[in-house]
């Protein structure tokens, strides 16, 4: 559990400072703006930097709000991004990760924690809140796509999308493995009902 106080918000526009400062303050190389499933390949693969942060930008103003920032004293500390599976048009056309069933269910498709906060429970907080989230919206269900590091740890590079010991603590159930693979690491469908 978190050693110091954490809230967690909505990534509504008017926090945007805080989701650039999490998403797109400081890199030096093309990253995502947790558009990465949020868009076709094809359309991922030839925007540009600016256009993902657009559409990010875009969707804060919208709800249902594409995602959650956690704040500890004040700052942003830490991102999940989630939604309806059936927003996500990457996820919905993926053969590695397939859908198992039509229920309109929530998906959670990035967790990002800073540097200086990550091992002291925050992305446990993003996580439960992702799933007051999705109950408070009418989702009948919140799914994940966890990796299961076996016993050892993930680089950060591969941890975006969470650990299956991250999602099992949440009350999350394995579904079934996927094929898509993380450093050679197994990636599973978790769900959790919401009744």
């Amino acid at each position: 559990m978190p050693d110091e106080k954490v809230e967690v918000h909505p990534a509504t526009a008017d926090r945007w400072d805080d989701v650039a400062t999490l998403l797109g303050a400081g890199q030096t190389k093309q990253h995502c703006w947790c558009t990465y499933f949020r868009m076709s390949s094809g359309a991922y693969s030839r925007g540009s930097d600016e256009e993902r942060e657009r559409l990010l930008r875009d969707l804060t103003g919208r709800r249902p709000a594409p995602g959650l920032i956690a704040y500890a004293g004040g700052e942003p500390v830490g991102w999940i991004g989630l939604g309806p599976r059936a927003d996500l048009e990457r996820l919905n056309r993926s053969r590695t990760i397939p859908k198992i069933d039509d229920r309109p269910v929530w998906s959670v498709v990035c967790f990002l924690v800073r540097p200086g906060h990550r091992r002291r429970g925050i992305a446990h907080t993003l996580l439960a809140a992702a799933v007051d989230r999705a109950r408070a919206e009418g989702a009948c269900g919140l799914e994940g796509y966890p990796a299961d590091p076996d016993g050892g740890r993930l680089d950060n590079t591969f941890a975006y999308f969470g650990t299956l010991g991250l999602f099992e603590a949440a009350g999350f159930r394995r579904v079934r493995p996927t094929a898509s693979r993380a450093s050679g690491r197994t990636r599973w469908v978790v769900r959790l009902d919401l009744p």
